[in-house]
């Protein structure tokens, strides 16, 4: 069975950093790109940050730019995603997902394989 397990969320203060994992099991995806995406109630789920599948290529949202650096370990079958200055805006659950393509995508539509998602919440 495939599955997408995240860890790494919890609760900050303004302007601190948590690093996110997500860990794949059930089979590689090494040749699919994978994404962040966060979602607070009462709204849709929004794009953070894809990988390609090789991890030479990536792309953010402009809320986290700068601030979020996504990464991955085929060889662990785990991405990451390392947060920076936190913001209060940045309160969410954060869920991985491995799309169904090779390159970068940041529509939901375009992945398939979701996890339980995390909590992040950050206070000011």
């Amino acid at each position: 069975q495939v599955q997408l397990v995240e860890s790494g969320g919890g609760s900050v203060q303004a302007g601190d950093s948590l690093r996110l994992s997500c860990a794949a099991s059930g089979r590689t995806f090494s040749t699919n790109s994978m994404g962040w995406f966060r979602q607070v109630p009462g709204k849709n789920r929004e794009f953070v940050a894809a990988i390609t599948s090789s991890g030479g290529r990536t792309s953010y949202a402009d809320s986290v730019k700068g601030r979020f650096t996504i990464s991955r370990d085929n060889a662990k079958n785990t991405v990451y995603l390392e947060m920076n200055s936190l913001k209060p805006e940045d309160t969410a659950v954060y869920y991985c997902a491995v799309a169904l393509y090779s390159s970068l995508r940041s529509s939901t539509d375009d992945y398939r394989i979701w996890g339980q998602g995390t909590q992040v919440t950050v206070s000011s």
